[in-house]
């Protein structure tokens, strides 16, 4: 994996806020911490690794990179699979975070605001939370292969949950995407994932 990647953009990205390296470098353990603790299995660096080469794609469409960058990172900071407010609580998160290395106002504003679009995935007015949002559910559009594999990585984050349980979960908010007039809303990730995402949600359906 490219985790070094993620760090040396981490650290570059806070370091145009801060000078403070110690904070810099505990609030980059911070993260390794979360996206690695044991029951995570999507929710992984690897999934920050995948959204960050997804969102480079499209970084000339990008109008505050930044703040893409602090969603990015943060947007998953605090995930319990039997809680329902994980992207309020990791949106908050951000936030203290952001004060920390004194961001602007309006930039944490706009990351909180990210995050918490990637509960619901709806259009947003808001053309950079719409790449962001498209990039977090990429994963939809990819191959066969490695679709299954994240549904199967998916499914061990519910283990506390029985297939009785979880199959018509999962069903209803596979079902949820379908009925979306456009999963990805920017024409970028439409064009190249929609067909492909509509076919592998089918697909999985279909296993139920």
């Amino acid at each position: 994996m490219h985790h070094n990647m993620l760090k040396e953009t981490f650290i570059d990205l806070a370091k145009q806020y801060s000078d403070n390296d110690h904070l810099i470098n505990g609030l980059w353990e911070e993260i390794v911490a979360a996206y690695s603790q044991k029951d995570r299995h999507y929710h992984t660096l690897a999934h920050l690794d995948h959204l960050y080469s997804r969102l480079l794609e499209v970084k000339s469409l990008i109008s505050n990179w930044d703040t893409v960058l602090f969603s990015l990172y943060y947007h998953d900071i605090v995930y319990d699979v039997k809680a329902s407010d994980n992207e309020k609580q990791s949106a908050q998160f951000a936030e203290e975070r952001m004060k920390q290395l004194y961001l602007p106002e309006e930039m944490i504003e706009d990351c909180k605001k990210q995050i918490l679009a990637t509960k619901t995935h709806l259009q947003n007015e808001h053309s950079d939370t719409n790449y962001f949002t498209d990039a977090d559910l990429s994963v939809l559009g990819e191959d066969w292969e490695t679709y299954r594999a994240y549904t199967e990585k998916v499914r061990k984050e519910y283990a506390v949950y029985p297939d009785l349980l979880y199959n018509p979960g999962r069903k209803k908010v596979l079902r949820h995407f379908l009925e979306m007039e456009k999963i990805f809303k920017t024409d970028y990730f439409h064009e190249k994932l929609e067909a492909t995402a509509r076919q592998n949600i089918l697909k999985e359906i279909g296993r139920y």
